[in-house]
């Protein structure tokens, strides 16, 4: 899905320079240009955003979660860690939750 709209975007900036060469009318050139370089940047900006997944347990500090679930890029169960200080969750590929995670109710 990522790919296809990214192709979309890269199109509607394609079709945004074609019509400007054309000497189409500026509302158009903006119509196909505008949305095109949204969703383009989106699509390419996208992926700063996410922390990847540590392949390292936290420290002693960090509690693990109920919560898991399968990447869907590797494959590997991903065990979301939690650290009651600060909010930050970690999200760790290959670890197991530890036992006490439940008995301190994070979930």
């Amino acid at each position: 899905m990522r790919a296809f709209l990214l192709v979309l975007g890269i199109a509607l900036l394609a079709a945004s320079v074609a019509t400007a060469l054309n000497g189409c009318p500026l509302g158009a050139v903006f119509r196909l240009g505008v949305p095109g370089l949204a969703l383009t940047g989106a699509i390419l900006l996208e992926r700063g955003r996410y922390n990847p997944n540590s392949p390292n347990r936290p420290g002693p500090d960090w509690i693990a979660t109920d919560e898991s679930f399968a990447d869907h890029e590797s494959g590997e169960i991903v065990t979301v860690f939690y650290q009651p200080k600060t909010g930050e969750r970690r999200y760790v590929s290959g670890a197991s939750p530890q036992p006490e995670a439940r008995s301190r109710g994070v979930r």
